[in-house]
């Protein structure tokens, strides 16, 4: 019996040495796309398989919205296209660790023999030796997992029925996170790829299987078998990244398309405040004022003594209004810190460290209103021009960030009542981020969100 499933592609598709390996998998977790706050523990992942200096940042940004739940995933079932070995079904392993430069992973030896109960799932090692489309996603996965335990499967002439009955096997296991190793379209041109690739994006966003082609994606057999068992689990899928290897590379002629997508039980956004937490975090940031007020920094709040949905993190803007006009505004767009912290934070901020505004004074608290918006977690929007950008925005809904380099913007969903016009209110962010009106970059990153307003 193979006990240790040794490295294939170390050195080739990534560093074979440790040291040389974390420090790539730190450059791409360091240019990745923000990670969404307060979203939920994704239960699945649609992930590129490309060397890392491809599509490496684009994995990196999936597999970032795992680092703050590794508490919660002790499986990973994880499923990739055979490049290597022609066969009919889905190829388990019978070895009993994956090593990698980082260490050894147990494999879950139970299920590999409880899933060979299955139509067309059985066992194959010679499917796994030298595939690729599974080994370069481990590393990650040691990086924000630590320890787990490891359900391998090679994807061979398959049925996506067989791959959803497999993830059907599974339940409702929270603790289980798939994995679905898959590139996009292959070799066509730059434009020609981004026109296909976002046929596949609108595919998957919209759950729908059948939409996808042969010639879509490397990895559309697991991709479609994920798609329909998270259409039975009415899961919602959030796209993390949409890209091509030209990016990377300079050669746009012919390309190789990167996408990442979560995938989230639609229950997952969060609840509604109450009135009685609405009325908790309005009299934390007046006390908090007034605290300032008196020569004293931000409240001082303990978040343990506080219900759970005040206590975790959260994301918020707090504006100020004197008779109407905007007297301070601050807030942030990532939950990094408990709900109740960055309402007490960010209300001392807006009144006495807004550097368009002078402190507040005590005789301005006549007339003075405040606004806290709770930020729902941002969704990327993968747009390739402004005029694409545009058509998507749903005015008086989307607050929109804007994010290139250094420099970064946002606009909340209270400014379209002052700038109502999307072109406009689109060209007036940019401006205010620094860029000219008219500016467009591929590599502009953009987000839209929403908020809950009191």
């Amino acid at each position: 019996m193979l006990r240790i499933r040794e490295p294939a592609v170390a050195g080739r598709f990534y560093p074979a040495d440790p040291a040389e390996l974390r420090a790539a998998l730190q450059a791409c977790f360091e240019r990745a796309g923000p990670v969404r706050p307060g979203a939920p523990c994704p239960r699945a992942l649609i992930v590129p398989h490309a060397g890392y200096a491809y599509s490496g940042v684009a994995a990196a940004t999936a597999f970032a919205t795992l680092r703050e739940h590794r508490a919660l995933i002790w499986r990973v079932v994880l499923l990739g296209p055979s490049h290597q070995t022609a066969f009919k079904g889905l190829a388990l392993s019978r070895a009993e660790s994956y090593r990698t430069p980082l260490g050894d992973i147990h494999l879950d030896t139970s299920s590999t023999r409880r899933l060979q109960t299955l139509p067309g799932v059985h066992l194959l090692e010679a499917a796994h030796l030298y595939e690729h489309s599974l080994e370069v996603q481990l590393p990650f996965l040691q990086t924000v997992l630590g320890e787990f335990t490891l359900l391998p499967i090679v994807v061979g002439d398959a049925d996506p029925a067989e791959v959803a009955a497999v993830l059907d096997a599974f339940g409702d296991d929270e603790g289980t996170l798939f994995v679905i190793s898959s590139d996009l379209s292959h070799y066509l041109d730059d434009a020609a790829a981004k026109i296909l690739d976002r046929l596949t994006c609108d595919a998957v966003e919209q759950l729908d299987a059948a939409a996808i082609g042969d010639r879509q994606a490397c990895g559309r057999i697991a991709v479609k078998g994920l798609l329909l068992h998270a259409e039975r689990r009415h899961w919602k899928p959030v796209t993390l990244a949409l890209c091509n290897s030209g990016d990377s590379s300079g050669d746009h002629d012919r390309v190789v398309g990167y996408g990442a997508w979560a995938f989230y039980p639609e229950t997952s956004k969060p609840d509604r405040l109450s009135t009685s937490d609405r009325d908790t975090l309005k009299s934390i940031a007046w006390a908090s004022i007034r605290q300032g007020l008196d020569g004293g920094g931000p409240l001082l709040v303990r978040p343990e003594v506080y219900p759970p949905r005040l206590s975790a993190n959260g994301a918020v803007f707090v504006t100020l209004l004197k008779d109407g006009d905007l007297r301070g505004c601050i807030g942030s767009l990532e939950a990094r810190r408990p709900l109740v912290e960055d309402v007490s934070h960010h209300a001392w901020d807006a009144a006495f460290n807004d550097t368009r505004f002078a402190p507040l004074q005590p005789q301005e608290l006549e007339g003075l209103t405040m606004q806290i918006s709770m930020l729902v977690p941002p969704e990327v929007l993968e747009v390739h021009s402004e005029e694409d950008l545009v058509n998507r925005l749903r005015p008086g809904i989307d607050g929109l960030i804007l994010e290139e380099g250094h420099r970064r913007a946002t606009y909340l969903p209270s400014v379209w009542s002052q700038i109502p016009d999307p072109v406009r209110f689109v060209r007036y962010l940019k401006r205010k981020g620094g860029w000219p009106e008219r500016y467009w970059s591929p590599d502009l990153r953009v987000w839209r969100y929403e908020v809950e307003e009191f």
